[in-house]
Parts: structure tokens; sequence; C-alpha cells
């Protein structure tokens, strides 16, 4: 998550196209979509998500201590979450852009099957600032949308929506890798997203209640409602935000409705001690297990239009 005055960008692409080659981007499966099996969204256990982020920080360790834009740090996050997303059967997609003269990568990854008129797109931003590891900004948000991503392939979900998952780059120098994303989306595309659920730091310390993106400029109701009907069910306060602060502002601009929650900025941001002691295990489950609940949800319906 940026700061209100932009942090630095990193300088120096650093090899990355040396560690990643970019693909064309993803295109939804175009057969009949077949009808959702009538399961209950599972939960995903803790040490599955954490290890994620144990991932993370070893790479951050091996690099400089960051994963920054235009980094070997972030080469290497990319590629670890690429490669668990191939062994699982996604359909992966390295989509580039340039920010500062310094090349960068979105990686977009595609659920095979659903309706392709009708996407659900959830995302995160990968990279962290050049001062620390980010680990909970956001590398927690990334192991929660990897790990909804990875339990949708181990339950072998038939979606009645066609559902994509995004790890956007240089978020922390402006929202730079998913302004570009959208930007580069047809209008007919832009279209077909029903919705965008955005997770920016979802495991901070001390976190009392979530804070839920309320949307009221686009009319988005129905993955707010999912998100806080599933919070209040255990009796879990949350919080009401708008659209801003993160990439789902990117698609807030384009005019595409947009979710998703986060758990307030963390004790450690921006900084060498937004370590894996900045997360709390037990709030990164809660906030995997609320993505899972609402992605099962909002998968086994369409929108009447």
């Amino acid at each position: 998550m940026p700061r209100r005055i932009l942090s630095r960008p990193a300088v120096g692409a650093l090899g990355l196209a040396l560690l990643l080659s970019a693909v064309p981007t993803a295109v939804a499966d175009t057969r009949t979509p077949a009808a959702p099996a009538v399961t209950a969204a599972p939960t995903v256990p803790e040490q599955r998500v954490m290890s994620h982020l144990r991932a993370l920080q070893r790479i951050a360790d091996r690099n400089g201590g960051n994963r920054a834009h235009g980094t070997k740090g972030y080469a290497a996050s990319v590629a670890y979450v690429r490669r668990a997303l191939d062994r699982a059967g996604f359909r992966t997609a390295l989509v580039p852009f340039v920010h500062d003269g310094v090349p960068g990568h979105n990686l977009v990854a595609d659920w095979p099957g659903g309706d392709p008129d009708h996407v659900l797109l959830t995302g995160a931003h990968l990279d962290s600032v050049a001062e620390g590891p980010g680990i909970n900004d956001n590398g927690s948000g990334s192991a929660a949308v990897l790990a909804a991503a990875l339990q949708v392939a181990e339950s072998g979900l038939r979606p009645r929506r066609h559902l994509r998952f995004a790890w956007w780059g240089a978020e922390e120098p402006g929202l730079i890798g998913s302004a570009d994303y959208v930007r580069k989306l047809s209008a007919a595309e832009r279209r077909r997203i029903d919705v965008y659920l955005n997770f920016d730091q979802t495991g901070s310390r001390n976190t009392d209640k979530w804070l839920v993106v309320h949307d009221d400029e686009h009319g988005e109701t129905e993955a707010r409602q999912a998100f806080e009907e599933w919070f209040a069910a255990r009796g879990v306060p949350t919080f009401e935000i708008g659209v801003g602060g993160s990439d789902h502002e990117s698609f807030g601009n384009a005019g595409i409705p947009s979710s998703g929650f986060s758990t307030g900025i963390s004790d450690c941001i921006h900084e060498a001690c937004d370590d894996l002691a900045n997360v709390d295990p037990g709030t990164e489950k809660t906030s995997t297990d609320a993505l899972v609940g609402v992605l099962w949800k909002l998968a086994a319906t369409t929108p009447r239009n």
C-alpha cells in the first residue's frame, strides 16, 4: 500500500527479463460453463498460507532485504507464485509494463471454465518498497490470494463465473501495474469483469476489525455484503472504507466495481521491520478463510443481466 507521498521507485531492471519471459494475456475459457458443485467453502490451514509468507521472506533475505519493483527479489517472488499456479493447473501469463524506464510484470492466472462474460477477478500487489521485505504489505494479501487460488484447484471448483487471479507489480510507486493492466483492457473486457476483489495487508497484528471496501459510486453490493455477512456470522467486527489507496482504485477509476478488505495499517510499514514477525498468523488465516468463503459464494452465481 503506497504512502500518500509516493515512495521512490526502485531503479535498475537487474536482469528481470532473464528470470521471467512475458507471454500473452490469458484469455477466458469460452466453453459452456458447467454447473458448480454445491459444496461448502473449505477453510485453509494456517500453516499452508503462512508457508507462502515464509517463502517470500526467504526471497527478500536472499535479495538485499526487499522485493521491490525492478529487483531480483520481485522477479523471484513472481516466479515463486507462478510455479505454484502452473503446477495446480492454472493458465498463467506475465503481462509486462514499464515504470520510469524499468521493466515490470503483473502475473495473471485463469482457472479453466466459467462464463467468460462474467469474470470474478481477485488480486493483490506483490511488490514491496525498497526499504524492507514487505511481508505484511503486501506479502500477506498476495499469500491469501495464492492460497485461495490453490484451494480452487485442490477442490476442483466448477464455477459459474470465470475465475481470474492477479498479482500486481509496482503498486508501491503509485498503483502502476494495476493501472497499466486496466488501461490496456478493451471496453468489452472491462464490461466482462463483474467485480474486482482487492486484498492489501491482511495479516496486521493487533487487528480488532476488518476494513471492508464499499464501492458506493458503482453500486457494488453483492461482494461487500458477502464479506460483511461472513464476518458477522463469526462475530468479527467490520468497518466500512471507500475505494482508494490500493489497486482497487485503478479499477474504480475505470468504472469497474470493486470490494475486498484490509486489516489496516500494520505496526511497521515501509520499513525493514515489515518482516515475518509483523504478521499475526491467526489474523492471516481469518482473512484467507473470508476470501475463500466469499469467493465460493460469488463463483456459484452470476448477475441477472
